[in-house]
């Protein structure tokens, strides 16, 4: 079984659904609204455990209701939570709007996400236990980085996520193997709009590259290799929230266990297509015999145009 260790965000969403979201000063009606547990970090060790990996999470969590309830999810979805700190203050949330269209908007109060500025020693421990440590940017980047740097001098992969959007210190991007922005991500750290001409700037700054394109799937690109692009499988979005940290969750998992490439993007691509088409963050994840179900041999990569 894989071991996959996530260092990230845990955050209540505070999901609101209507039928348009609100233009600057306006006042919509909603029809619905949940709490689920969510945050980029323990969405993605929610995937990955679903997916099949043995994961463990370290990150904060407040010293409030939402971190029993975060911490309890975690627990529940069979991710180790030994080394989530319980931090003075509140717990991260997140304020989501979702449209009838499936689209999502955010806005992300880290917490006790924020107090998570290093790593101690148990967390090392850890990493080195890990085959795969999953990053994103709702943690403070020095811890990031700090993680980042740890698992390079262990030997172990890392994949990062850069979201929030942000520019990244060089010392990260040289700690990172697999860099996965969406699109959006790709162009804000690049300056370049179209997905082929940002995977190959990014490559001058990191050996692998996971562009995810939405509707259109993603384009995987290497250092001396072919770029290949993945289509995504037709569905009807429900709710997009957390369908990028459902991929880049069963991707590490299809990853450690060794599947090529090409294969592990469908096989990721169909997990996130099976999360959109149901509401919330990790409680759209699916279950890996759903996965296997759904993944599709016919979904067929392929080698594009040099980027």
């Amino acid at each position: 079984m894989t071991s996959i260790v996530v260092l990230g965000s845990t955050n209540m969403d505070l999901v609101a659904y209507v039928a348009k979201a609100p233009a600057r000063g306006e006042t919509v009606t909603g029809r619905e609204f949940r709490t689920v547990p969510g945050g980029k970090g323990a969405n993605q060790a929610v995937a990955a455990a679903r997916a099949g990996a043995d994961v463990s999470m370290i990150g904060a969590v407040g010293a409030d209701d939402f971190g029993l309830r975060l911490r309890d999810a975690l627990d529940h979805s069979g991710v180790d939570t030994d080394l989530l700190r319980t931090s003075e203050g509140p717990s991260g949330t997140a304020h989501i709007v979702v449209d009838d269209e499936g689209g999502n908007a955010i806005v992300v109060v880290p917490g006790a996400n924020g107090t998570v500025t290093s790593l101690d020693h148990g967390d090392e421990a850890l990493i080195a236990t890990a085959d795969i440590l999953l990053l994103q940017l709702e943690l403070p980047l020095s811890a990031v980085t700090a993680g980042a740097l740890t698992a390079r001098g262990l030997g172990v992969r890392t994949v990062l996520t850069p979201a929030p959007a942000q520019q990244l210190p060089d010392e990260l991007l040289a700690a990172t193997d697999l860099l996965v922005p969406n699109e959006h991500e790709a162009a804000a750290l690049t300056g370049l709009t179209d997905p082929h001409a940002a995977a190959e700037a990014l490559l001058h700054k990191v050996p692998e590259v996971v562009v995810t394109l939405g509707a259109a799937g993603c384009l995987y690109a290497a250092r001396g290799a072919s770029p290949v692009t993945v289509p995504a499988p037709r569905v009807r979005a429900v709710d997009t929230t957390a369908a990028g940290d459902t991929f880049v969750g069963a991707l590490a998992v299809a990853l450690g266990d060794g599947r090529p490439v090409p294969q592990a993007l469908a096989w990721a691509s169909a997990a996130a297509a099976l999360s959109v088409q149901r509401p919330g963050a990790s409680s759209s994840m699916p279950y890996r015999s759903e996965i296997d179900a759904a993944f599709a041999p016919t979904n067929n990569p392929r080698e594009t145009d040099a980027v």
